[in-house]
């Protein structure tokens, strides 16, 4: 299950709000970057009358016509090569690939061209692109069609990166991609569409940069982006009601600038971490955050840092394999509470 959660931390928009899901927050978001920026156009596969795979873009196609709303060939290569030469030429492209396993076939155009233009050019050139893409597992997509990549585009300098976690943060995130002046890279949930919370009405800004604190408490600090937070949070109240360990959860946010400065001060309080997200274990975000964790707190931590993530295999077809694969909430319980003994043991020794 997915926990219902809020969305304090520093936003700019209408105080009037509306309780929409994940997916229609995206829709508002690219309805009103094409109503107020004529620069602004949407490119993809079958993203036009079709409304997208997940129904992101239904109706926009109606409203704003085939010159805005771009329906493409299946060649991700073409369309993100077309959509860099656009921002260049000072345009606002926003390129959606339908999974984020297809950015590889758009390898050379993301990593060798997108990402690198600016720097390249001394700063001359901008490329002004929003990639939209959606990754993680929804039941049976099979490897190819269910991994989280979001730490090939973390790696590669060039790129701002963002993982909303809830209908608030797309929508205010999304927003702020849109506007940006670098290549941008919004990674949805495909498993978070369908979820629904409070969203603000007409414009909602969320900067990227800026941690949310979702809950807290002063036994541990659980850190975690897109549907992670939804594990953390509900390993949190298993863990206040069943264990009497109270967690602080940090929603990232954006993974690219990454805000380590707010969880740090939490871990400086709490003194103990475990980092979560669905992607494999080797490499993943989760082994940045803890080592610049160990970094900046190594004499404020009571324990290592733990991580809870995906299994390093190939992400399985069969369901309930799928479901071994993917961190579940008691692992992140089990986690926490061997971390906190761990912290006990070294504070009696």
């Amino acid at each position: 299950m997915t926990s219902q959660i809020t969305n304090p931390g520093a936003v700019t928009g209408n105080a009037a709000a509306e309780t929409i899901t994940y997916a229609a927050a995206i829709n508002q978001a690219l309805a009103l970057a094409l109503e107020t920026d004529p620069d602004v156009f949407l490119l993809g596969e079958d993203i036009g009358s079709g409304g997208g795979v997940y129904k992101v873009t239904k109706g926009l196609y109606e409203q704003f016509g085939a010159d805005r709303v771009v329906d493409t060939p299946i060649s991700e290569a073409e369309f993100v090569g077309l959509a860099a030469g656009a921002a260049i030429a000072g345009m606002r492209p926003v390129a959606e690939l339908m999974f984020v396993d297809f950015a590889l076939v758009a390898g050379d155009q993301l990593f060798n061209q997108v990402a690198k233009l600016g720097y390249l050019s001394g700063g001359k050139l901008r490329v002004p692109l929003t990639v939209r893409t959606q990754q993680g597992i929804s039941g049976g997509g099979g490897s190819q069609h269910s991994q989280s990549l979001e730490t090939l585009f973390a790696h590669m300098p060039g790129f701002a990166v963002a993982m909303p976690a809830t209908p608030a943060d797309a929508k205010g995130l999304l927003t702020a991609a849109i506007r940006m002046d670098e290549p941008t890279v919004f990674i949805e949930h495909k498993g978070l569409y369908f979820t629904k919370g409070q969203v603000p009405t007409g414009e909602h800004v969320v900067p990227f940069g800026v941690a949310s604190v979702r809950r807290d408490g002063g036994d541990i600090t659980l850190v975690s982006y897109s549907r992670g937070v939804h594990w953390c949070l509900e390993a949190a109240e298993e863990l206040s009601a069943r264990h009497g360990v109270e967690a602080t959860v940090i929603d990232v946010r954006t993974i690219v600038p990454l805000d380590i400065e707010t969880v740090a001060e939490s871990v400086a309080r709490t003194h103990a971490v475990v980092v979560v997200h669905e992607s494999a274990r080797t490499a993943g975000m989760g082994a940045e955050i803890a080592s610049q964790l160990t970094e900046r707190c190594w004499s404020d931590l009571r324990a290592a840092p733990r991580r809870v993530a995906g299994l390093d295999i190939p992400v399985p077809y069969s369901r309930p394999l799928e479901q071994r694969w993917l961190p579940q909430v008691q692992s992140v319980v089990s986690c926490v509470l061997e971390t906190v003994g761990a912290g006990a043991g070294a504070l009696s020794q």
